[in-house]
């Protein structure tokens, strides 16, 4: 059976004192009903998969290069992220798209290196405002669904996450309606992409999952967990969040 989830993307926060989270999340969730990823900055990768060696906790990365080896300064590659203990990693996050022009074939070729390394690929779609405003979500989640998931996705080594980049750190969310719309549609998509299997790639969402609205999006056909940013900094509101994710299983 799917197990569903909560994965908590750090971002650019964090320094080695902000590990003592991981054992308050760990703590609080001793034998968890879902799946628990925390993906930390590169520069904590290695301590905080040692610390969380022995716990419920999995760590994951925020992003890889395409490439496994080569002249790439100040990248990082998926067996590098692999050799430093983790077992994912997200690619195709919407500030990777914007700030770094990433492109669909950009974030496939990740997914496709993190496959290659026996990383988990956590691939992020999403529209903007003015694409919502628009009319065409649909449009723009379809195609970068198609662009970014790689022939050798399965429910093993891949998980969607979508998150609308207007709701992503602005208190914001898109109505129930409109988070099951575009997770059914996603879904449809993979089983028609994938056939059967499809219904076991887990979808997550994100973009201002908070414990006061978690319940809520957990609810909905389809939503298999959450992918959360400033949230997943403190196990006071990532656990709340985790909760409601294991109630809903």
């Amino acid at each position: 059976m799917m197990r569903k989830l909560a994965a908590g993307n750090w971002k650019m926060n964090g320094t080695r004192e902000s590990l003592d989270a991981l054992q308050a999340i760990a703590s609080a969730h001793p034998e968890p009903g879902v799946d628990i990823l925390i993906c930390p900055p590169a520069t904590l990768l290695l301590q905080a998969a040692a610390l969380s060696a022995d716990s419920p906790l999995s760590i994951g990365a925020q992003d890889c290069h395409s490439a496994a080896s080569g002249a790439h300064t100040g990248d990082i590659s998926a067996p590098m992220i692999a050799d430093a203990g983790a077992q994912a990693v997200i690619v195709g996050h919407s500030e990777r798209r914007l700030d770094h022009h990433e492109t669909d074939a950009d974030v496939r070729a990740k997914a496709e290196a993190a496959h290659a390394a026996g990383l988990l690929a956590i691939i992020c779609l999403g529209e903007t405002l003015a694409e919502r405003d628009a009319g065409s979500t649909l449009d723009v989640i379809g195609a970068q669904l198609e662009g970014s998931t790689p022939d050798s996705g399965d429910s093993a080594n891949t998980v969607i996450a979508y998150e609308p980049v207007w709701a992503i750190g602005t208190g914001k969310v898109p109505d129930i309606a409109q988070i099951a719309e575009v997770h059914d549609f996603i879904r449809d998509r993979l089983t028609a992409r994938f056939g059967s299997t499809a219904s076991d790639i887990r979808l997550l969402y994100g973009g201002s999952v908070k414990p006061a609205n978690a319940a809520e999006i957990f609810a909905v056909r389809n939503v298999d967990g959450a992918l959360v940013g400033g949230a997943s900094l403190n196990a006071a509101d990532f656990s709340p969040i985790i909760a409601a994710l294991e109630s809903a299983t």
